[in-house]
C-alpha cells in the first residue's frame, strides 16, 4: 500500500504505507457518528487520525483523542493532527489498556474486521489484535451514562457486533448497511450504542458508498 494524501473539506489526511488510505468505510463512519458540541471524541485504534479529522470536520470544538499500540501509526496521527491545527492527544498504548482517567462523550472505531487464524484476506492490518467483546468493553469503560459508542464493521459479522454491544452494558440505537450498489449485497455496516441506553433500535436506509 503507497502512501497518499487527501483533502478532506478544510483539511488534509496524509498517511504512509504502514496506514490505510482513506476508504468508503471511514468516510461513512465519519458521517454517521452523531457529534454534539464539545464532545469528548476517542477514537480506538485511530490509526494515521483519519476519524479524528472527520468528526473535527464536522462539529467543531471537539476534544480530540486518539489510542493506537502501533507508533508509526500514531506518530503519522500526532502529525495529521498538528498540520491541520487541530489540537488533541495520541496515546501509544493497546485500547485494552485504556483506563477510566480517560472520558468520553463519543467513542468511535474502524477496527480490522476478521478473527485472527480465519483465513480471510486483507493483510495482518485487517485482522483483529483484540476481539469485538474486548473493544466494546473498552468504548464501554471510557463512556458515562448515555454515551455513544459509533463504530463500522463488516456487514457479515452483524450478530458478533450486537451481541459484543449489548454484553458491555451498550445498547444498539442505530444501525445503516453500506453498499457499493443497489443491486449488491451490504459490504459494511454503521453501529450505534448508548451505554445504559433503552431497547430500541432504528434501522437507516442503505447508504451507497
Amino acid at each position: 500500500m503507497r502512501g497518499g494524501e487527501e483533502r478532506l473539506g478544510r483539511f488534509f489526511y496524509r498517511w504512509s504505507e504502514n496506514c490505510f488510505p482513506l476508504g468508503a468505510d471511514s468516510l461513512a463512519l465519519g458521517e454517521f457518528a452523531a457529534l454534539k458540541p464539545g464532545d469528548r471524541v476517542v477514537d480506538l485504534g485511530c490509526g494515521a487520525g483519519l476519524l479524528l479529522l472527520l468528526c473535527a470536520g464536522r462539529q467543531e470544538g471537539l476534544t480530540l483523542t486518539g489510542v493506537e499500540m502501533d507508533p508509526v501509526a500514531a506518530g503519522e496521527a500526532r502529525e495529521n493532527l498538528a498540520a491541520n491545527g487541530l489540537a488533541g492527544e495520541i496515546l501509544t498504548r493497546d485500547l485494552r489498556a485504556v483506563d477510566r482517567e480517560l472520558r468520553a462523550d463519543l467513542v468511535v472505531s474502524n477496527p480490522p474486521w476478521y478473527p485472527a487464524g480465519s483465513g480471510r484476506e486483507g493483510g495482518p492490518g485487517r485482522m483483529e489484535g483484540c476481539t469485538l467483546a474486548e473493544l466494546c468493553t473498552a468504548a464501554a469503560r471510557l463512556l458515562g451514562h448515555r454515551g455513544r459508542f459509533a463504530l463500522v464493521h463488516e456487514a457479515g459479522r452483524l450478530v458478533d457486533i450486537l451481541c459484543a454491544l449489548r454484553g458491555a452494558g451498550l445498547e444498539p440505537k442505530r444501525l445503516q448497511f453500506c453498499r457499493h450498489s443497489p443491486d449488491k449485497p451490504p459490504y459494511a455496516v454503521l453501529a450505534e450504542a448508548v451505554k445504559g441506553g433503552r431497547p430500541g433500535l432504528v434501522v437507516l436506509p442503505d447508504r451507497l458508498s
